[in-house]
This record gives structure tokens, C-alpha cells and sequence, in this order.
């Protein structure tokens, strides 16, 4: 079944690199499955989105995909298989146009000399080995830099890096990691795609990341200083007097790298919950009803 690249990212077939990567990132945001949990839907909608940016950003597999449709991967091979058949086809009608008293000629020479062998060695058909898939699951921290990897494919040790910023359910291609090609024809490409094991402290959507900060109550009335966790240490934050439950933050730059764009971060969003002693000394108590009683 022909796959519609243009029309799953929504751009005309004319469209320019930076106008894919635009579409790319609005659906990518709207269908991603941490914004859409349990929806099957969107998580093959978003499986699709990749596949379309993998071949629509790239401009050499762009052109096949225009030229050949659907059947892009093997379009060598149609042209490689077209032409050995002419060739095979030529060969075989040279070789029965060739006169009796011809064969007959060579045939005393074979018997004279001990036979040079004169039979037409036909050139193989090369095809292109197998794609395969596979699925890697990782940590949000180990997203978050740069990493090597070690994976046993097909009983071989390989080495891959895993750029910083890769996103849940985004798939790369690793070029002639995949099944061997015949008759001397080019492997097939490795894909594997990424699955973020959610992270307690911090949820991600897109570059941005999101976290809870417990505030007790004092601080939350009187204003002061606390630590904060981010994704690569502690920071010291500085809280207003009067914060109330639910206050958000930012802290610009303290998110997620963004995907093969060095040195560009998204932001850390904290959204404070604000903690009311559960027990309290009899001290403090006698100051909370004084503190009610001037209130009122």
C-alpha cells in the first residue's frame, strides 16, 4: 500500500527542507505520546510523523521517494535486475547466432590443446539485504547527554551513539547494520527506535521539562531560599514571600538539550505545593490562633 509522506506531514510535495521540519515538529509536539497516554492512535500517528521526516528530511532518499514511490528502498535494484536481463538476453541470442561450422571449429581446437573452457559466465543479480528493526529503551538521564552503546546484533558487537535529546519513540537508521546482501549486493540499514522509561521526578514534553517542589509553609508566607533539584544538580531558587499552592516557575535553559542542536536547552518548569504542618507544638499552635485572632 503506497505510503503518502507529503500528506502525513500535511506539506505540498514542492515543499521546502525548512518547511518538513517545521510540520515535523508541530505534529511531533501534538502527537506525542507522553501528551497522549494510552492513546494507540496517536502513538502509531507519531510512529508515522517520524517515518515521514526520516526519508522527506533526507534530500537523496527524498529523491527516490518522489522518483519511485512507495518501492524508494529498491529502486537500485529494479534498475540493476532491468539491465542484467538485457544483457542476459543479448548474450544468449549472440551466442545461437554463432554458425555450426564455428562450434565445430573451436571444438577441434579445445580437443587439440586440452579445452579452454568457452562456456559465457552470466553476471549474478545483486540485491540488498534485509532492514531491521529493533526497539532500545533508555532512561531519561541517559538521554539527556550523549552516549556510546554497545548492542549484540545478529551475534556481533557494535558500538552506537546516541545523541543527546533523542525523543520516546523517535527511530534512527544506522547505514549496513542490517541482513547481508546476495551476490555481493549492499547490506541493509539497522533501525531502532526509543523508548524513554518515565522518570519519576521529571516529566518531559518536547525540550521542556516539568517537576513538583514540596514548600513549607514558612517559607511559602515569610519568602527565603531552597534547594533545588534539576536534571544535572542542584540549584539555589529564590522564593517570594507570599507564594501561594500551585505557583509555577521557570528556570530558563535548565531543560532538555534539543535534539542534534548544540548547546540549545528547553526550560524546567516547578510548580510548587505548598506543605501544611500536620502536627504542631503546642508553642506553635498559641502562635497560629494570636496570628487568627489579629487577623480577624
Amino acid at each position: 500500500m503506497y505510503i503518502d509522506y507529503y500528506k502525513i506531514l500535511g506539506v505540498d510535495k514542492n515543499a521546502s527542507p525548512k518547511d518538513i521540519k517545521s510540520a515535523y515538529r508541530k505534529l511531533a509536539r501534538k502527537y506525542h505520546p507522553d501528551l497522549n497516554p494510552n492513546d494507540k492512535d496517536a502513538k502509531k500517528k507519531f510512529q508515522e510523523i517520524n517515518e515521514a521526516n526520516e526519508v522527506l528530511s533526507d534530500p537523496e532518499k527524498r529523491k527516490k521517494y518522489d522518483q519511485y514511490g512507495d518501492n524508494w528502498k529498491h529502486a537500485g535494484e529494479s534498475k540493476k535486475e532491468e539491465q542484467y536481463q538485457r544483457q542476459s538476453s543479448e548474450a544468449y541470442r549472440q551466442s545461437y547466432s554463432e554458425t555450426w561450422n564455428d562450434r565445430e571449429f573451436s571444438d577441434f581446437f579445445e580437443s587439440l590443446f586440452g579445452g579452454f573452457g568457452r562456456g559465457t559466465r552470466c553476471r549474478e543479480v545483486k540485491f540488498r539485504g534485509e532492514d531491521y528493526s529493533s526497539e532500545l529503551q533508555l532512561d531519561l538521564l541517559d538521554a539527556y547527554e550523549t552516549r556510546q552503546r554497545t548492542l549484540n546484533v545478529n551475534g556481533k558487537k557494535i558500538r552506537i551513539t546516541i545523541p543527546a535529546g533523542i525523543e520516546n519513540g523517535q527511530t534512527i537508521k544506522i547505514t549496513g547494520l542490517g541482513g547481508h546482501g546476495i551476490n555481493g549486493g549492499p547490506d541493509g540499514d539497522l533501525y531502532i527506535t526509543f523508548k524513554l522509561v518515565d522518570n519519576q521526578k521529571f516529566k518531559r514534553l518536547g525540550n521542556n521539562l516539568y517537576t513538583n517542589v514540596d514548600l513549607d509553609l514558612y517559607t511559602a508566607v515569610l519568602g527565603g531560599e531552597i534547594p533545588v533539584d534539576t536534571i544535572n544538580g542542584k540549584v539555589r531558587l529564590k522564593v517570594n514571600p507570599g507564594t501561594q499552592n500551585g505557583t509555577k516557575v521557570k528556570l530558563k535553559g535548565k531543560g532538555f538539550p534539543a535534539y542534534k542542536s548544540n548547546g540549545e536547552f528547553g526550560d524546567l518548569f516547578i510548580t510548587y505545593t505548598v506543605k501544611i504542618p500536620s502536627e504542631l507544638s503546642e508553642k506553635e499552635r498559641r502562635l497560629f490562633e494570636e496570628l487568627s485572632k489579629s487577623k480577624s
